[in-house]
């Protein structure tokens, strides 16, 4: 069963928060073949001043390796690999 989080900045509309979770959902049930049902999505939201520890370090630098998609706002890793990327 999918559970998607988004990290994001504080400031972003309930209405744009609705549309990016409706087309999560789309995305997910059409591409993994699951029920609406069956996914649930969340909005967190981090200050700018406290996205490197609750963000970077965590789920994007201690997560290298198993990352889709990499930032483009943070060099990549000397010591970790790139998953042909």
């Amino acid at each position: 069963m999918p559970h998607v989080i988004v990290k994001l900045w504080p400031g972003k509309s309930a209405e744009q928060k609705r549309r990016l979770s409706d087309a999560i959902v789309r995305d997910v049930t059409d591409i993994l073949n699951y029920g609406d049902e069956s996914v649930s999505v969340a909005f967190e939201e981090v200050a700018s001043r406290e996205w490197t520890d609750r963000v970077v370090s965590p789920d994007i630098l201690g997560k290298w390796d198993i990352l889709t998609k990499e930032p483009g706002y943070l060099p990549r890793p000397g010591n970790k690999r790139s998953n042909g990327r």
